[in-house]
């Protein structure tokens, strides 16, 4: 999730797309990733969210499936407005586990974004992947890196992730996602997070985080429970993305810090 500014849009818009978790404009952004290639494609689950068990014991049947990468599942799929299951602690390192996590790191990449869940390709398990990178980061003007105190880390891959807010300040910036194309709308976010879960070999892992990557976190954490940005973002904020420099209508909150006592 990453705000793409009018101007900066119109600037990448013709040689290179801006990343967005959510994040995607230009058609000729060709990130340099072996994930972009080479993987199965799933068969879609029903549009009710199935037990996880009943849904690893069908996944993988069709060996003559072609190897490519998923397409990202839009707003109105129930898979996406549902919650999703855990993944069981025995399959974590399984081979269907590690194909699911690869695939959603070449989506992501593909997107290009900088988080995603696995209900957005069609999968109601519980597993997010997310980075943000210097190159991502260079797109956005600086003043708007601050203020979102955004700053670059390694690709994290969460299973089963657990989710505490911290601290008594929130953020209010916008935000779009990969699966509602070409919009935008102010959220509200927790300014700091704590995240608990595990890593793609079963590892348990802890992570602390503060500014734009815990709203990446806060925003892939919420489509695992069958919420999207759109569901909670502060009214009459919502707009095309070209749209996305405008002020504020009048009586809306302002972008930036501010803590639960001013709310």
């Amino acid at each position: 999730l990453l705000p793409i500014s009018k101007t900066l849009f119109l600037q990448t818009s013709k040689s290179r797309r801006c990343p967005f978790h959510s994040l995607h404009e230009s058609p000729n952004f060709s990130p340099k990733s072996p994930h972009f290639h080479h993987f199965r494609q799933y068969k879609r689950p029903p549009s009710k969210v199935s037990p996880s068990s009943a849904w690893f014991s069908g996944f993988g049947s069709n060996k003559k499936t072609a190897e490519v990468l998923p397409e990202i599942v839009k707003a109105g799929d129930p898979v996406l407005h549902e919650p999703a299951s855990e993944v069981p602690i025995e399959e974590i390192g399984s081979e269907r586990v590690q194909k699911i996590v690869d695939d959603m790191i070449g989506v992501m990449r593909r997107g290009p974004g900088v988080g995603l869940a696995a209900p957005q390709i069609g999968i109601p398990l519980r597993i997010i992947v997310l980075e943000d990178t210097k190159e991502y980061i260079s797109y956005a003007p600086k003043k708007e890196i601050e203020a979102q105190d955004r700053r670059s880390f390694d690709l994290l891959v969460i299973i089963n992730p657990r989710l505490q807010k911290k601290g008594n300040k929130t953020a209010l910036f916008f935000e779009g996602c990969l699966s509602v194309d070409g919009f935008r709308a102010v959220v509200e976010r927790h300014l700091e997070v704590e995240v608990t879960g595990f890593n793609r070999d079963g590892t348990p892992l802890q992570i602390y985080a503060r500014g734009w990557q815990a709203r990446i976190l806060q925003h892939e954490y919420d489509h695992l429970d069958g919420t999207i940005y759109v569901d909670k973002f502060v009214p009459r904020t919502f707009r095309t993305v070209e749209n996305v420099d405008l002020p504020l209508p009048v009586g809306c909150p302002q972008l930036g810090v501010r803590s639960l006592e001013q709310a």
